[in-house]
């Protein structure tokens, strides 16, 4: 079952605002959810919102990005932070080098 529908409920309210209806997400898992969502916001198509500008869309993406991010070191968990944050590097980098199918991979692992 997807995280999805927790994500757009717990998203800041300007974001919360762009929420679709049934939307299938990729993960079961609200942090991941939250920060691929996020990622998507910032280079591609995301599962779970719609309407907003491309300026509106990057803030959004780092709103998410942070919502993750602050689950899990709520929970302590500092490692799998890192780990994220470095996911979220990770992936900006390859973008910028114009590699998606990279970026891609490195979501592909991370579901596992």
């Amino acid at each position: 079952m997807s995280a999805l529908p927790e994500v757009q409920q717990q998203a800041e309210p300007a974001v919360a605002a762009h929420a679709t209806g049934a939307a299938a997400g990729r993960f079961d898992d609200f942090v991941l959810e939250a920060v691929h969502e996020g990622y998507l916001m910032h280079y591609g198509e995301p599962n779970g919102f719609s309407g907003m500008d491309e300026d509106l869309a990057l803030l959004a993406g780092d709103s998410l990005y942070a919502l993750g991010l602050a689950r899990l070191a709520d929970e302590g968990d500092l490692e799998a932070v890192v780990m994220l944050a470095d996911l979220i590097t990770n992936c900006a980098k390859a973008h910028a080098e114009g590699d998606a199918g990279k970026a891609e991979d490195l979501w592909a692992k991370a579901s596992r």
